[in-house]
């Protein structure tokens, strides 16, 4: 099954994992508005989430609301400080239920992360019958995850999924 314009997409973007690997790859930040677009590509768009973890940096609220005006739903939880100083911030069991909680509403689940963890759940997902794609960028991608999806479109092979940092 390839695309059709009939079919209903959900998007799921773990934004810590496309954070961190433009960073380190590209030393840029992320083009959201280019992956929404493309991971839509002319068919039906039902839900579009981003998934973001709050820190007391300031500069998040408005790359919050630019999400929010891309046209992401922003789900935001906070950074978790432990004992000794270990931070977590991690959304893939949210990701994982909201993929499992709409899947019967999609015909397509296209992720963007390149977080291996997620393999079974394209798997589960395939098994319900939703085509899976993943977006990420192919050098921090884990081989199981690209493997698994139905299309893998690797970001780092395009400049327009990046945008330089100011700083």
């Amino acid at each position: 099954m390839s695309q059709h314009k009939d079919q209903r997409v959900g998007i799921f973007v773990d934004v810590q994992n496309m954070y961190y690997s433009a960073k380190h790859l590209h030393s840029a930040k992320v083009n959201y508005n280019a992956i929404l677009k493309d991971a839509v590509k002319n068919r039906q768009l039902i839900r579009a989430i981003a998934y973001v973890v709050r820190s007391d940096e300031q500069d998040k609220k408005a790359f919050f609301e630019s999400l929010e005006r891309t046209g992401f739903e922003v789900k935001a939880k906070d950074l978790q400080t432990f004992y000794g100083g270990a931070k977590k911030g991690d959304w893939d069991v949210g990701i994982a239920m909201d993929i499992m909680k709409l899947a019967a509403k999609l015909d397509v689940i296209v992720l963007v992360s390149g977080d291996g963890d997620f393999q079974e759940l394209l798997e589960h997902a395939s098994a319900l019958g939703c085509r899976t794609e993943v977006m990420a960028f192919g050098k921090a991608a884990s081989s199981k995850l690209k493997n698994e999806a139905d299309l893998f479109i690797d970001m780092g092979l395009s400049k327009k999924y990046i945008m330089k940092s100011s700083k």
